[in-house]
């Protein structure tokens, strides 16, 4: 079996709340234990704690100890942590109902690549980044840590289907939609126009359940996606790539999260943070290597994030121009927008 597909693997495990192997070390996502699956990884002895640096700081962990506040922090498991009590200290959403936690005993991470290894496949689990660790027991996965760091979705990302999709942006339209053997998440390619001598208008739009959909105004996303495909339609040639990174790659529930953590007083950058995860948690290779299987090279990318031009141009895609992309603000995004200006670098 591939590594990717090992990879693959140990992340279905987490999701479904089974142990995966890391190194030499055996892990159980926090989100998806309960007390049965708990006592089963404690047969040997009780099993550790294991939250991002983030999250140890907000708790006034990373004072215990040496090093950088963003690394993985162990903590010595107590005997009143069971499943509901660790869930307590891993989501900070649930601060405000559980304010009093402790005390707390940090110990020496051990493996720090497995541990780094083991916080990320929670992350591409779409799981807050916390897991119970012990040094032995049954596993229903084995990975190491080198082929969870390096794993990366793009790289056997191919062509699944396409077909003719007629839209009320433009009648002459095709649908693409692509595939990893890797993972089951499903992204897709609108091709409007005719292709052309000229690079055509692209805008990479990362889903929003919420705001493509149900038509939230905490977000700019709907009138994005919509205004978007109507520069595409108006330029006669161009792709919108739809990617499925929910909530800027943290999955839909951590959005939710975030948002609790927004109604508290937290800004978007700190939300996602405190929940243990980078302020953008996305891939663009995916939508460099979209680009690549639909033969185009070159682009003029519809984004106000230089970001997004960047991760193109590392990928090999050349981005001959960058066009804005302005939508109108309402009461309910304006600190949204200008927190992505101030704090993630978005320009106009």
């Amino acid at each position: 079996m591939s590594a990717g597909r090992e990879v693959a693997r140990a992340i279905d495990a987490l999701r479904r709340g089974w142990p995966v192997a890391v190194g030499g070390a055996v892990f159980l996502a926090v989100e998806t234990a309960d007390d049965l699956s708990l006592a089963e990884l404690d047969a040997a002895g009780p099993a550790d704690l294991l939250i991002s640096g983030q999250r140890a700081v907000t708790l006034k962990l990373a004072n215990q100890r040496e090093g950088t506040p963003t690394g993985p922090v162990r903590i010595e498991r107590a005997p009143w942590i069971d499943a509901a009590g660790a869930m307590a200290i891993a989501d900070p959403a649930l601060d405000l109902a559980t304010p009093l936690k402790g005390p707390f005993r940090t110990i020496a991470i051990g493996d720090e690549a497995a541990a780094r290894a083991a916080l990320r496949l929670a992350r591409l689990s779409g799981l807050l980044p916390a897991l119970f660790v012990t040094a032995s027991g049954q596993a229903e996965a084995q990975v190491s840590a080198a082929e969870v760091l390096e794993y990366n979705e793009a790289d056997s990302l191919a062509i699944a289907s396409r077909a003719h999709l007629p839209t009320s942006f433009a009648e002459r339209a095709e649908i693409v939609a692509f595939r990893s053997d890797l993972d089951a998440t499903e992204h897709v390619a609108l091709m409007i126009g005719e292709p052309g001598e000229a690079p055509p208008l692209v805008r990479i739009h990362s889903e929003c359940l919420t705001g493509d959909v149900l038509g939230s105004l905490k977000c700019d996303c709907g009138p994005q996606l919509r205004d978007a495909l109507a520069a595409i339609a108006a330029s006669g040639w161009g792709l919108l790539l739809y990617l499925r990174q929910e909530g800027r790659g943290i999955g839909l529930v951590n959005k939710l999260r975030a948002y609790a953590l927004q109604d508290q007083g937290f800004d978007t950058v700190d939300a996602n943070i405190r929940l243990g995860f980078a302020d953008d948690e996305r891939d663009f290779a995916v939508a460099a290597r979209m680009l690549q299987l639909l033969a185009q090279d070159r682009v003029r990318l519809l984004t106000n994030n230089p970001a997004k031009a960047a991760a193109l141009h590392t990928a090999g895609i050349e981005v001959v121009e960058r066009v804005p992309l302005k939508t109108a603000t309402n009461p309910h995004n304006a600190a949204y927008l200008d927190t992505k200006r101030r704090r993630s670098g978005h320009q106009l």
